[in-house]
């Protein structure tokens, strides 16, 4: 089976020479984020940061370019004899995290929902999607995703199940998916903004969740949004 890795020639062939050449690219200060919480004095942060951070260059040598992304639709489709279920994923493109209408595309992730059988809420959550696979037990597990980048994004549901299912669950999913366009109540749409802020309550529970999160809006905003401006985006979000 492949590998997100790569081919595994490609793999055996990694030489020390080009490990750190690509640390010494794309490893620079200016693509860094040093981030601190809890029991951590500001003072003691900067010095180990002098001290251990330092060999680092502050930019590339040579500029590091990238062309921005272009979103291009297919279909592939790879069959494995060896593995029983079937893993589908469906999707198109999104918004980066800078657009505003990322914040949107967070509350439609929420309003589709995710499950699988190990879960006992199937007939007993709000979204409209997930009701329809667990109650005709049309897949092993379901989940929306909400992948943005620095220029573009990609949203979609990934799903595994029996190939028998295949034909039923696809049409459940791109059905639900799709009336979201045309009949979103207002009231779906206020569960689906307190179900965002409350995720993002709890993924800040704990020193080392809250770094990542510095770190994260260090390097996409530029400085860190505080929850009552990342709420009231939320806020904004409604059924049109």
């Amino acid at each position: 089976p492949g590998s997100i890795l790569g081919p595994v020639e490609n793999i055996k062939s990694l030489k020390r020479a080009d490990i750190a050449d690509y640390v010494k690219t794309h490893y620079t200060s200016d693509r860094i984020v040093l981030a601190g919480a809890g029991a951590v004095e500001h003072s003691q942060l900067v010095s180990l940061a002098e001290k251990h951070l330092n060999k680092f260059a502050p930019a590339p040598a040579s500029p590091v370019s990238f062309e921005p992304a272009k979103f291009i639709g297919s279909d592939v489709r790879i069959e494995t004899k060896d593995v029983p279920l079937s893993h589908i994923a469906i999707a198109v493109r999104s918004a980066p995290w800078t657009s505003p209408d990322s914040i949107s595309f967070m509350v439609l992730q929420a309003m589709l929902g995710s499950w699988d059988r190990t879960m006992t809420t199937g007939l007993n959550v709000a979204s409209k999607m997930v009701q329809s696979v667990a109650s005709n037990n049309l897949a092993h597990s379901v989940s929306t995703f909400h992948s943005p980048y620095a220029d573009t994004g990609l949203f979609g549901v990934y799903t595994v199940a029996e190939p028998g299912n295949l034909d039923d669950l696809l049409y459940e999913i791109q059905n639900k998916w799709c009336s979201l366009c045309f009949n979103v109540s207002e009231e779906e749409v206020a569960r689906a903004r307190n179900q965002v802020k409350t995720a993002l309550l709890m993924d800040l529970d704990g020193s080392t969740p809250v770094c990542e999160d510095i770190g994260r809006q260090m390097l996409v905003y530029g400085r860190r949004l505080s929850l009552a401006e990342t709420f009231g985006r939320i806020d904004a979000v409604d059924a049109d």
